[in-house]
C-alpha cells in the first residue's frame, strides 16, 4: 500500500519510466533503453503526420534526438515524446547486439 495526496492505493507504486539511452535507426525507428534496463525498438513513422511531430519528417532533425531529464527531445526541446508512449508502443529486443 502507498499514499499519494492523502489517498491510499493498493500494491506498490509504479516506478517513473525514464529513457537512459536512445539512438536513431534507419526508417524512422528509435532504439531505446529504459530506466528498467529493457530495450525496445519504436517505429516513429505512424506519428510523423501528427502536427506536433511534423519537424521530424526531416531525417536530419529526427536523427538529432537526445535525452533531457529522461525524456527524448528534438529541436532544442520544442518537440518531445513521453517515455511511456515509447515503452507501450515499442517492440522488445530479446538480445543486445554489440560490435
Amino acid at each position: 500500500m502507498y499514499i499519494i495526496n492523502d489517498i491510499a492505493y493498493a500494491g506498490e507504486p509504479e516506478p517513473i519510466l525514464k529513457i537512459r539511452a536512445i539512438r536513431p535507426l534507419d526508417d524512422y525507428r528509435l532504439w531505446v533503453r529504459f530506466s528498467t534496463d529493457e530495450i525496445k525498438i519504436f517505429d516513429f513513422k505512424p506519428l510523423l503526420h501528427e502536427p506536433a511531430f511534423l519537424p521530424l519528417q526531416d531525417k536530419t532533425v529526427f536523427d538529432g534526438v537526445y535525452i533531457d531529464y529522461g525524456v527524448p527531445v528534438w529541436c532544442d526541446g520544442e518537440v518531445d515524446i513521453a517515455p511511456e508512449k515509447l515503452y507501450t508502443g515499442g517492440v522488445a529486443m530479446d538480445y543486445v547486439h554489440t560490435t
